[in-house]
């Protein structure tokens, strides 16, 4: 297993390419619309913003809010995402539900004719705060996770009726993060207990648990699978990245641990990149957290890698203060096309910011 140091020799800066204000308190989480213009942020002020951008005359693009959501939530809303078509937008708040939203009509008229964004359904069963929620690749199917250590996996229905298939209590402490594999129907919690599990639907549609991955010395707060789904990448307390590699069905191993940050990390993105000439491309992991940095890493395959070869691992660009002296609560690359070196935080500060990855002339 690998152990990676900085290195000071990045090749990309981070430039600032917008600062989203509006909310009233902290704001915690960020995501991209995968097909719209679109980011979503969420805060501690129980709202829901989204902006839309649209290519400026530098070619940066210019974000403006597109609408303001009063959710209905009557505590924080702590974590969002978005449905792989785009359309519903799920919230997880400190109040145990989980809301789905939805522009009304957008379905049958289109986006054009589309009304103003609605309550479709609210998804309840959490006893106390929910923490993190996502969707599968299909889109059909949802996990939300809580203070109450479990994680629910809800099937979307027709006319947004959401059945739970399957309560997960696994975890001995609150579970603070969800993640499904971007191919296949594996779901992976992170939770207060050190502990990555990951789990699977059998024949007889119960989920289980198949795997516990342990490694951690502390809370591990965000998870982040590799584009091509090969790797889990695990953010923690302990001030480190973990990126665990699948070497069988149901085998997953830690290859590499990546150091860089001072305090709690707590948001871990891994986006497609830029990829350039190597075929051995795994994309850019970035990472951020209590100590104000964004770092980020380029993976590449090792050549004439083995099962448990650790990837190459290349610190690329770092930024301290990131959000002035406020923790970055979450980061999250952009999936869409012609975007994907795009990347979004969010802070104590109140702000969501937007930044670009642009490679250093030489």
């Amino acid at each position: 297993m690998a152990t990676v140091e900085m290195d000071p020799d990045t090749s990309f800066h981070l430039v600032s390419v917008a600062e989203l204000t509006g909310h009233d308190d902290r704001v915690w989480n960020v995501a991209w619309n995968p097909t719209k213009p679109l980011l979503a942020t969420c805060s501690a002020d129980k709202t829901v913003r989204l902006y839309s951008y649209a290519e400026g005359a530098d070619s940066s693009p210019a974000f403006a809010l597109h609408t303001s959501i009063s959710t209905g939530h009557n505590k924080t809303v702590r974590a969002l995402a978005w449905s792989p078509s785009g359309i519903a937008l799920a919230t997880a708040s400190f109040d145990a539900n989980i809301g789905i939203w939805q522009r009304e009509g957008e379905e049958e008229a289109g986006e054009e004719e589309a009304g103003g964004w609605e309550c479709m359904a609210l998804l309840e069963g959490h006893e106390t705060e929910c923490k993190s929620v996502a969707w599968s690749a299909s889109g059909n199917l949802l996990a939300s996770c809580s203070r109450d250590k479990t994680v629910w996996v809800w099937e979307a229905g027709p006319d947004h009726d959401f059945e739970c298939m399957g309560v997960l209590m696994e975890h001995t402490q609150d579970v603070k993060a969800v993640a499904w594999h971007p191919h296949e129907e594996i779901l992976a919690s992170a939770s207060y207990d050190d502990t990555i599990k990951l789990y699977i639907d059998d024949p007889s549609e119960d989920w289980f648990c198949f795997a516990t991955l342990s490694g951690h010395t502390s809370t591990v707060w965000s998870l982040a699978w590799s584009p091509d789904g090969r790797y889990l990448a695990s953010a923690s307390d302990d001030c480190t990245i973990r990126v665990w590699k699948r070497v069988g069905d149901h085998e997953w191993v830690c290859v590499s641990i990546l150091e860089g940050h001072d305090r709690t990390i707590y948001g871990v993105s891994w986006g497609v990149g830029k990829k350039g000439t190597d075929d051995n491309f795994l994309g850019w992991v970035a990472s951020a957290g209590g100590d104000g940095r964004i770092n980020v890493w380029e993976l590449t395959e090792s050549a004439n890698a083995t099962s448990r070869t650790p990837p190459d691992s290349k610190l690329i660009a770092r930024i301290e203060n990131a959000h002035g002296v406020a923790d970055i609560n979450s980061i999250a690359w952009s999936p869409r096309k012609g975007y994907e070196d795009f990347l979004a935080t969010t802070g104590d500060d109140g702000t969501a910011r937007v930044w670009r990855m642009v490679n250093v002339e030489r």
